[in-house]
């Protein structure tokens, strides 16, 4: 059984900065992609950011490159989101997730199948 979760959520003025993490528990976490989304209130969940199972290939969501970025630590089993220049529009909860197949992330939602529970991540004006 896969377990996935977050921390590093909280509150930040705007064009601060955070760093998420998502721990994994499990085996076999680093042949999978991870892919990390949001979902703020009144809104469907949306991509943010996805690294492939090395870390050699990521991809992001036009409204936060230059801003986010995703590494990942395969022998801690842990993923990360540094996130600068925050805006009040980045507020929502954020999600990492696993990939239903070894090798690529995504920014496919349904190509995920194991989701963390989620961390707040608010940005004042």
């Amino acid at each position: 059984q896969v377990q996935l979760v977050e921390s590093g959520g909280g509150l930040v003025q705007a064009g601060g900065s955070l760093r998420l993490s998502c721990a994994a528990s499990g085996r076999s976490f680093s042949v999978y992609g991870m892919g990390w989304f949001r979902q703020a209130p009144g809104k469907e969940r949306e991509f943010v950011a996805t690294i492939n199972w090395n870390g050699g290939r990521t991809d992001y969501a036009d409204s936060v490159k230059g801003r986010f970025t995703i590494s990942r630590d395969n022998a801690k089993s842990t993923v990360y989101l540094q996130m600068n220049s925050l805006k009040p529009e980045d507020t929502a909860v954020y999600y990492c997730a696993r990939t239903k197949d070894p090798g690529a992330g995504s920014s496919w939602y349904h190509l995920y199948d194991y989701w963390g529970q989620g961390t707040q991540v608010t940005v004042s004006s």
